[in-house]
């Protein structure tokens, strides 16, 4: 027999069922979205340290190839720096 009632409870019955599937497929889709993420972000931070060691390897081969001219020519050195920061200098009164 169907009573208002019974009606009643197998519609919020329906409803809540349909709620929790959208929820879990809500959950599932953000589970995903957060895999892709972390990957993302894992990835990165990878390039970022590859690009950080390049970087390093390279200054320190340009402090090298600058020590060694230096230690090769220190009075042309000691020339140019002079003239740099006398330009350097006259460049800031202006």
């Amino acid at each position: 027999m169907n009573t208002p009632g019974s009606s009643e409870h197998a519609t919020t019955d329906r409803i809540s069922e349909r709620a929790h599937e959208t929820v879990d497929q809500a959950a599932r889709g953000a589970g995903k979205a957060e895999e892709r993420i972390r990957h993302g972000a894992a990835s990165a931070e990878e390039k970022a340290k590859e690009a950080g060691a390049k970087v390093k390897e390279q200054s320190e081969e340009a402090l090298q190839s600058v020590s060694g001219f230096v230690r090769e020519n220190p009075l042309l050195s000691l020339g140019l720096a002079f003239a740099a920061g006398t330009l350097v200098a006259a460049l800031r009164r202006r």
